[in-house]
């Protein structure tokens, strides 16, 4: 973070310094150098390379301060579900998240709720015999 005031400023200035990412899909192990799984279940990337002094200093602008390097680590979830011949990718949760894992082992159709104007999925349940 880069900010004129680091603790007054509501909106300091971030910069990136590298990036990785991993597609967790059904809950198994993506391929590859992976950590995990955590506690809720996910893999993460190994951590991008920390940023040198000399990057840091690099990228501040006059009279900013600089914060300390931070570890950012984003979410999305996502759901692909076929309707017909057709497959939609729609936005979700964790909670849904975790009953496609459970499900997918045993291949377990699911019934899924979509929010508002079908733009995610809210709910998640094995659909009833």
């Amino acid at each position: 973070m880069y900010a004129n005031d680091l603790t007054s400023q509501p909106q300091p200035r971030i910069e990136t310094f590298a990036t990785t990412s991993v597609l967790n899909r059904n809950g198994v192990k993506p391929p590859g150098e992976v950590i995990g799984p955590d506690d809720r279940g996910l893999w993460w990337p190994t951590l991008p390379p920390r940023p040198s002094v000399d990057e840091v200093e690099q990228r501040k602008r006059p009279q900013e301060e600089v914060g300390k390097p931070e570890l950012i680590k984003d979410i999305k979830y996502k759901l692909t579900y076929g309707v017909g011949n057709t497959q939609q990718t729609l936005p979700t949760n964790y909670e849904v998240y975790r009953q496609v894992v459970k499900a997918y082992p045993q291949r377990t159709p699911l019934e899924l709720t979509l929010g508002v104007n079908d733009n995610s999925v809210e709910k998640a349940e094995p659909v009833s015999k």
